[in-house]
């Protein structure tokens, strides 16, 4: 039992000298590297993701340097193009992981990731396979007007046989990457601008982090508060603020947008018996009224009180830095709708 218990011990030091502090766009660059090196069909491609600029974002910044120009591709101008292509080599036995700078930009690959991508197996009597990532960068916290910022999260949840991955931490950034990657489905994976430069303890290891499973980043009792994305890190800080009040919030990080975790959503529901869903974009059919629906439909028994929804104006997003604070959702309106579910308004 000693030898046992200093065994355990040891491996538990390991892991913990193996934990290293490193930004969220580094988590990213380094999964990206260890899939091409695991397997090489894996390749990148993407809107100047190599060269001088090394990728807009610095996601894939010294790639090309490691691995051939077939495996980190600059592509044209063409965000349509860049789909096709990726959805066919996947088609045809490839792991693509292309890159659309902005998420705004993925209505132009509509018919590739939409019609394509994400029907091929079905169409096909499940006979063919599309392990295609789709990287995209999302943000409303940036005045570079309406064409590039905004959120089409829910259209993305809409598309029956996509998968849709949103991490919010270094670590899950990274094993959610793998996972998306090794992953026979195609998967479009958000990545929040204001995001990258976050800094968290990730593993040398290799790991990954399942696809469809939420996380509790905080456990409590008196209000399930389920988000996403950059508002993770906000809602955390609304129930540090408010446990100072006595009020217990529990943050439930839904990670993966399709398929949701169900189950973690409804027995958050059963422990605290409230529920506010924070989330950038429109309010309106934003990913908010779909959690919305599945509490209503699977735990309206044990709720007491309405469901609450946090979220944007619905409208285009400004480039007047002005209106696009009065856009954005933080700390201050999670707050006011917990008060809200609480009746403390």
């Amino acid at each position: 039992m000693r030898l046992l218990g200093m065994c355990t011990a040891c491996l538990l030091a390991e892991v913990i000298s193996k934990l290293r502090e490193i930004k969220y766009v580094e988590a990213l660059r380094e999964a990206l590297k260890e899939e091409m090196v695991r397997d090489e069909r894996v390749f990148l491609m993407g809107e100047s993701i190599a060269g001088k600029q090394e990728g807009i974002y610095k996601v894939t910044k010294g790639l090309d340097k490691i691995f051939s120009q077939d495996r980190v591709m600059e592509t044209p101008l063409s965000e349509a193009a860049i789909a096709g292509c990726a959805v066919g080599a996947a088609i045809f036995g490839r792991r693509p992981v292309a890159e659309i700078m902005f998420s705004n930009l993925i209505p132009l690959c509509a018919d590739e990731i939409h019609n394509q991508a994400a029907k091929f197996h079905y169409v096909s009597g499940g006979h063919v396979k599309v392990p295609v990532v789709i990287r995209t960068s999302t943000w409303m916290r940036m005045s570079t007007g309406p064409h590039h910022c905004g959120i089409i999260d829910s259209w993305l949840m809409n598309t029956a046989g996509l998968k849709v991955v949103a991490p919010s931490t270094p670590k899950d950034a990274k094993g959610l990457l793998k996972a998306s990657i090794r992953d026979d489905d195609p998967v479009v994976f958000i990545e929040h601008a204001h995001l990258y430069n976050i800094s968290g303890p990730v593993t040398e290891s290799d790991y990954i982090t399942e696809i469809g499973k939420a996380d509790i980043k905080r456990s409590g009792k008196d209000v399930s508060l389920i988000t996403y994305g950059v508002l993770v890190s906000e809602a955390l800080k609304a129930a540090e603020e408010l446990s100072r009040e006595g009020i217990d919030i529990e943050v439930l990080d839904l990670m993966t947008l399709n398929p949701l975790d169900k189950g973690a959503i409804i027995s958050s529901i059963k422990k605290t018996n409230r529920a506010v869903i924070a989330y950038e974009g429109p309010k309106t059919a934003g990913p908010g009224a779909e959690i919305s629906a599945l509490i209503a439909e699977e735990a309206i028994d044990y709720l007491d009180g309405p469901i609450i929804r946090v979220a944007s104006f619905d409208a285009p997003q400004p480039a007047n830095k002005k209106l696009l604070k009065s856009m954005t959702i933080g700390k201050d309106e999670i707050i006011s709708g917990i008060k809200k579910v609480l009746h403390k308004l």
